[in-house]
């Protein structure tokens, strides 16, 4: 709408033009009579040409010499009779007017167009302007923040810092003063050189995760020796790639010293718990059980004097020979004396027998020909797994069998326990290798009585069964004994 009426208001001004250029010649006809009849026009033409455009210039073109051609040729106001001269005139300035009319909206285009050019650059300097200072006022708020979450980082106590390229580009107050390395003195180094960083896995399988968590073996600048949680987070670029890592890290070294000494402690209560179950064992068979053996030969010499005492003797004489079987099976239970006296494979044989004879599971054994003693200390731990070991099979897989197998191989001994029971659950079976305390003191004791004779421990569990197995290292002090074959005498199963 707003186009038409600019477009009525140029032919407006043409119409006008041409009208006042005839109002002018009529004024100057006393002056010019039949003389130059379109000088008045040329204006009229140029001014159209020049501001109203191609239409609006026709218009007043031919308005113009309609009124000429009428008002001021002769014969007057009349359209006919007029002479060659007039005639070719007439045609001269319609020729000349449109040459005018083509300069006129050629020049008037060009002009347009620079307008438009000088308009569309202001517009587009303008909105760079408005998005410099956009981006500038982002950046400057940018800058900001980054400062201010650098004051807050710089306020945590964990180290905290930045590698690109295997290089440390940002180091906060907390890792100054855990490592005692200046920030100037971090930046642009390779943390693992400049910390001496001993890592669990090698260093491309942490760097081929998304984020990775572990313990890492660290240095102070004075040298000394530090254990750290890190946990580490891949910083990517726009495009997605990965530029970098964020890590952070918390001194556990305290806590890992109070870890290992519990460790030891634990170890050492375990220990003496061993001791202790030898001592009342052999109370039990050499005190007890003696006096137990004589009390029933004096009720067997008794039944053999009087038939009444006869009948009481033996009730007596029954009854005493199942407390002695209880007392045999209770000593052999808290410590076997063929763990001392014929070494692992009696003793694992002997109970697994009677473990078999009680719970109606199928235990199959299998050790290396040829095997012989081993330290004490080494002989004790693994007779506790395999006791631990069975009880669990026992009380909780449902199992219907269970192998276990004993080897011996480039300076340790392995023990595997597996049945084919239901499994441990997941969410179990993770807190059992954290150690959580709430998982019982059987899986606990198992590994810390290994992990004291440097030993490694480990659970596998899926819904087809469950598997255990001890890692123990062969103490140089391990008397080896001569093999015990199958013809080997047992202790009768209890």
């Amino acid at each position: 709408m707003r186009n038409l009426r600019q477009q009525a208001t140029r032919y407006l001004y043409g119409v006008l033009a041409a009208g006042a250029a005839l109002f002018f010649r009529e004024l100057l006809n006393p002056l010019l009579g039949s003389q130059n009849p379109f000088h008045t026009l040329w204006l009229a033409v140029v001014f159209s040409a020049w501001y109203c455009g191609v239409g609006p210039s026709v218009v007043t073109v031919v308005l113009g010499t309609l009124g000429v051609w009428y008002w001021f040729l002769p014969p007057y106001h009349s359209w006919l009779g007029k002479s060659y001269t007039e005639i070719f005139g007439m045609l001269g300035f319609l020729a000349f007017s449109a040459v005018i009319v083509i300069w006129g909206e050629t020049t008037r285009r060009i002009v347009l167009k620079r307008k438009q050019a000088e308009e569309e650059l202001r517009k587009a300097h303008d909105e760079l302007e408005d998005r410099v200072r956009e981006r500038t006022a982002a950046l400057e708020q940018k800058r900001a923040e980054t400062a201010e979450k650098a004051k807050l980082l710089d306020l945590a106590n964990d180290a905290i810092f930045v590698k690109k390229n295997g290089r440390i580009t940002y180091w906060n107050a907390g890792a100054e003063r855990l490592y005692g390395f200046s920030r100037s003195e971090a930046l642009d180094r390779a943390p693992g050189e400049l910390l001496q960083s001993v890592y669990p896995i090698p260093l491309q399988e942490i760097e081929s995760h998304e984020s990775w968590e572990g313990e890492l073996r660290q240095q102070t600048r004075d040298g000394r020796a530090i254990v750290v949680a890190s946990r580490w987070t891949a910083l990517r670029g726009e495009n997605g790639q990965a530029v970098g890592w964020l890590e952070i890290n918390t001194d556990i070294t305290a806590r890992k010293r109070a870890e290992e000494a519990a460790r030891r402690l634990s170890g050492r209560l375990l220990t003496m718990q061993d001791e202790e179950r030898r001592r009342i064992a052999r109370g039990l068979h050499d005190s007890l059980g003696q006096y137990m053996t004589a009390l029933k030969m004096n009720l067997d010499m008794m039944a053999a004097n009087n038939e009444k005492q006869a009948t009481i003797a033996t009730e007596c004489s029954g009854i005493l020979d199942k407390c002695l079987s209880e007392t045999r099976t209770i000593s052999y239970l808290l410590h076997p004396p063929l763990l001392d006296e014929a070494g692992l494979g009696s003793a694992a044989r002997w109970y697994v027998d009677g473990f078999a004879e009680r719970s109606g599971i199928k235990v199959n054994l299998h050790l290396p020909p040829g095997f012989g003693r081993l330290h004490k200390d080494v002989e004790t731990a693994l007779f506790r797994t395999l006791q631990e070991g069975l009880t669990n099979v026992h009380r909780h897989s449902g199992s219907s069998s269970v192998d276990i197998r004993v080897e011996v191989h480039d300076g340790f001994v392995e023990m595997e326990i597996e049945d084919n029971g239901q499994g441990i659950p997941e969410m179990r079976l993770h807190r059992l290798r954290e150690g959580a305390a709430e998982t019982g003191v059987g899986i606990a004791g198992m590994r810390e009585r290994i992990r004291e004779l440097g030993g490694t421990f480990a659970i596998e569990s899926d819904p087809t069964g469950t598997l255990l197995r001890a890692e123990i290292p062969i103490a140089e002090a391990a008397q080896q004994a001569a093999p015990l074959d199958s013809t080997s005498s047992r202790v009768p199963a209890a």
